[in-house]
């Protein structure tokens, strides 16, 4: 098993020439990240935020991303039990900032519009509010979202990573387990996202990176069968993980901390991944093992020479078992969640 590095004390996120004062991971937000610190190129720099809502049945996700050269707007509607998804992602060039991405996750709202479509991150007390809006989002029209996301819990993921080249970094925070309520319409029909089985996820992400990584990230927020909140964060692939994993537990608000995750997807080893046949995730400290049954792959990729990308994000069921902190064993069966694979160039 990995020893993991826990900081738990305030600190700058990044010295005087833009590195990491101190990789690992923490259970809130400790480390202070200040754009002004940063050494990069603004060419270089990437932040985003996006949001997942899913209740098995239907997900919405929600994205405004500046990445210095290039910034995207993006929604998704995934219909899981019909099996079909729309994913609409308008891009800009050269945004360099100016979207004025928040500092810290827990304040400031994020508004961003282009023609025919706005997306907006609001704060709202002890509430996130996402509104989204885009015409001609699919061949039905239009679509029209806005969820509520409450019961933020007091512990979450965090993790400070290094890519060994100076001044490259990842600041990360996902926050599981948002309670969801609201609605996405579109094409006449109206889902409806309820907090007694509708969560929200949020990844807040801040950094410079190398230029070609590959990420697997997989994520679940919902009830454990004593109705307690469960869910995890699990994910690697990139960076200099030697200090911490970002692989977490969290159960009735708090994190359980992970070593290392495989995510066992069929024939990776081989090249070539077979996404829509059932995954088996093992953790090395043997307390979690999960096999993963997907109901859809959501596909994206671009190729602009300069910039390319290959994303396969794939929505499914979780079976198997979780230990927790303090061996309580958490049992679950046909647990909503995603898993995904992604390379990019950029």
């Amino acid at each position: 098993m990995q020893r993991q590095t826990e900081i738990t004390k305030p600190i700058q996120l990044l010295d005087g020439r833009g590195n990491l004062r101190r990789p690992g991971y923490s259970r809130t937000m400790v480390q202070e990240y200040r754009r002004g610190d940063v050494k990069a190129s603004p060419l270089r720099r990437k932040e985003w935020d996006y949001y997942l809502v899913n209740n098995g049945r239907v997900a919405l996700a929600l994205t405004v991303a500046d990445n210095g050269y290039m910034g995207m707007d993006s929604v998704s509607l995934l219909e899981l039990e019909e099996g079909w998804e729309i994913t609409r992602s308008p891009l800009q060039v050269m945004t360099l900032g100016r979207k004025g991405l928040p500092e810290h996750s827990g304040t400031g709202d994020v508004r961003t519009s282009g023609p025919g479509y706005g997306i907006h991150f609001l704060h709202r007390g002890e509430s996130r509010v996402l509104v989204a809006h885009m015409d001609k989002f699919g061949p039905q029209g239009t679509l029209t979202a806005r969820v509520e996301l409450t019961g933020e819990p007091p512990e979450s993921m965090v993790i400070a990573t290094p890519f060994g080249q100076d001044g490259c970094f990842y600041y990360n925070q996902k926050i599981n387990c948002l309670r969801a309520e609201g609605y996405v319409t579109y094409g006449g029909r109206t889902w409806t996202f309820s907090p007694a089985d509708s969560f929200g996820v949020l990844d807040w992400g801040r950094g410079v990176w190398t230029r070609d990584n590959t990420w697997y990230w997989s994520s679940a927020s919902g009830l454990a069968p004593d109705g307690e909140t469960f869910g995890w964060n699990l994910g690697y692939g990139f960076g200099d993980t030697s200090a911490a994993t970002e692989n977490m537990l969290f159960y009735a608000g708090r994190a359980h901390k992970l070593s290392r995750v495989d995510f066992g997807i069929p024939g990776d080893g081989e090249g070539r991944p077979r996404y829509m046949e059932p995954w088996r995730f093992t953790s090395d400290d043997g307390r979690f093992q999960m096999e993963f049954t997907p109901v859809l792959d959501r596909i994206a990729r671009t190729d602009l020479k300069v910039l390319s990308t290959c994303q396969h994000q794939v929505f499914g069921r979780f079976t198997g078992r979780a230990v927790l902190d303090g061996g309580q064993t958490v049992e679950i069966r046909e647990f909503p969640g995603f898993a995904e694979k992604v390379r990019n160039r950029w």
